[in-house]
């Protein structure tokens, strides 16, 4: 009996034992996570994180955390501090790192940002580069004084004051044409519309002046004005539209043929590659921050390839191009030298057609222009090499050739030069300008669409005339060196023009490794700079390189 009892308590025990390292086990099993969250910190809401990236127009950085910094993050910040500082009256900004600066909503949940290639979100770049942008314009070099511009030095003038009797001649009124205004204007600059403003400032030193009131109205017609007519440019290789506006005003307008950050292929030659609505774009926002103004205003635009082409047009040629493609997006091709058929179509998506579109000078017949075919023209041969790049005294012979014998022609052929190597543009066969003012004027920097093909290789053969004339105006040489300066960044003031465009709301107009491209030969000009001096002071001095144009 005794036995048996003995038994029964042994099993009692042993079972409120495993009951009881039971119920520990749970209880650390239930315990466990909860410390283990504790110690982790909380996972950022997705949902925000996508609300910020549509409000902010992310689209080319994946979502990513901060990660380390750079080795010069401290060289990037400070010249930031010292942008922002330079930049009197302007806004602070975040800085370059992202590491200091304003603590928004993400900062303060730990939200993971975009971060480019520096550490820097794309926002922020934008933002600190948008100060030395403003900083770069309020610079002395892109403000020095200047002589009031004489009568003779305008491109047009406005007729005098007409009789009654001739007032209808003073008035533009459409009665052929239901989709254009009726324009009344006068002498009064404040009847005209943005492109007659336009028309009105070309000076024998430049198409519009450093601060002008007039570009916000011009671009904006650009950008956004009804487009009641499309018909085809003649001439050229590749496709290109004149649309007009109802105030008369005219726009070129070049479509997208490839994406933004598609390389030219290295197996085709400088002559065998499509134009870039992009680097129309491009190419307008450098020269401006160069200090030239030479190039026509460009705008990017959003087109509709149905009713803003195809029901408007009147060129029946042109007409006859477009057609639906397989899977239901809008094309055309026209007519031209190259690229027009229908293995080279321009389509919309479905219908939205990215362009490039640049206000048109004056016509012909009221300001004629004089093309000039260049010195430094390329063969446009898979095999003949041209004299400059088999002559090494090349430059000696061009220096004694009208027009580049006397004025300012050479210097102003070398800011075209610079440009393009910038760009890396390898299509300067011709330039132009306006024969009004003889040789004694600007080089129009037009048709730019071959730049900004590649961005991983340099075409050093581009600053030919540079390295071989070893000639260039001391003002372009101020503001090149001004813009190699971490406070003056070329690629970042050029980031943050860029952004004013409208397409830049779909996408950078430049990948990053276009705008590093800038630093990286802007450098390589001023290299070439440097051994002009050197050579000229093994010849006893260097006063020969620079043509002063400083008062």
């Amino acid at each position: 009996m005794m036995l048996r009892m003995r038994c029964r308590s042994r099993t009692i025990c042993l079972s409120l034992a495993f009951i009881t390292i039971f119920l520990h086990l749970l209880l650390v099993l239930f315990s466990l996570p909860i410390y283990h969250q504790s110690c982790d910190p909380p996972l950022p809401p997705r949902p925000n994180i996508l609300r910020d990236l549509a409000h902010n127009s992310y689209t080319s950085v994946g979502i990513i955390g901060l990660a380390e910094p750079p080795t010069d993050t401290t060289q990037r910040h400070s010249s930031n501090k010292d942008a922002n500082k330079d930049a009197k009256g302007h806004v602070q900004t975040l800085s370059d790192m992202g590491l200091s600066g304003k603590k928004g909503k993400d900062a303060s949940m730990g939200v993971p940002i975009n971060v480019g290639r520096y550490g820097t979100t794309q926002a922020e770049s934008v933002e600190s580069g948008m100060t030395k942008l403003e900083a770069l314009f309020d610079h002395r070099f892109y403000n020095t004084p200047t002589h009031p511009i004489a009568e003779e030095d305008w491109l047009l003038k406005v007729q005098p004051k007409a009789k009654a009797s001739e007032k209808s001649s003073q008035e533009w009124v459409s009665v052929s044409h239901a989709d254009y205004e009726n324009g009344q204007w006068n002498s009064s600059s404040n009847s005209h519309p943005p492109w007659l403003r336009f028309h009105l400032g070309i000076s024998r030193w430049q198409l519009y002046p450093q601060s002008d009131p007039n570009m916000e109205p011009l671009t904006q017609q650009l950008a956004k004005h009804r487009i009641v007519s499309a018909v085809q440019k003649s001439g050229g290789t590749q496709l290109k539209l004149v649309m007009s506006f109802p105030n008369y005003g005219q726009a070129m307008l070049k479509p997208m043929r490839q994406e933004r950050d598609e390389e030219t292929n290295y197996n085709l030659y400088y002559f065998s590659d499509f134009e870039r609505h992009n680097a129309e774009i491009a190419a307008f926002h450098l020269d401006r921050i160069l200090g030239y103004r030479r190039v026509p205003p460009v705008v990017g635009r959003l087109v509709d390839v149905v009713k803003e082409i195809k029901d408007v047009t009147t060129d029946r040629k042109l007409a006859k191009t477009f057609f639906t493609s397989p899977v239901g997006n809008m094309c055309f091709y026209g007519q031209c030298s190259y690229y027009c058929s229908t293995e080279h179509a321009v389509c919309g998506r479905p219908r939205d057609l990215e362009a490039s579109l640049a206000v048109m000078l004056p016509d012909l017949t009221l300001a004629s222009r004089r093309t000039w075919r260049s010195p430094w023209r390329r063969s446009y041969s898979r095999s003949k090499l041209a004299k400059w790049e088999s002559e090494p005294d090349y430059c000696s012979k061009v220096k004694k050739t009208p027009p580049f014998n006397k004025g300012t022609r050479l210097v102003d052929f070398i800011d075209l030069v610079i440009l393009d190597f910038l760009m890396s543009n390898m299509d300067r066969h011709h330039y132009e300008t306006f024969e009004k003012f003889g040789n004694n004027t600007f080089l129009l920097h037009l048709d730019n669409g071959r730049a900004f093909g590649r961005h991983s290789k340099d075409e050093p053969s581009i600053l030919a005339p540079l390295e071989q004339c070893c000639r260039i105006r001391r003002s372009t040489w101020q503001r090149l060196r001004l813009l190699s300066l971490p406070l003056y960044r070329l690629s970042d003031v050029m980031r943050a023009s860029l952004s004013h465009d409208p397409l830049h709301s779909v996408a950078p107009l430049l990948s990053e490794p276009n705008l590093a491209a800038l630093d990286r030969r802007l450098k390589t000009v001023l290299e070439t700079v440097r051994r002009c001096q050197n050579r000229q002071s093994e010849d006893g001095g260097d006063d020969a390189v620079f043509y002063d144009d400083i008062a």
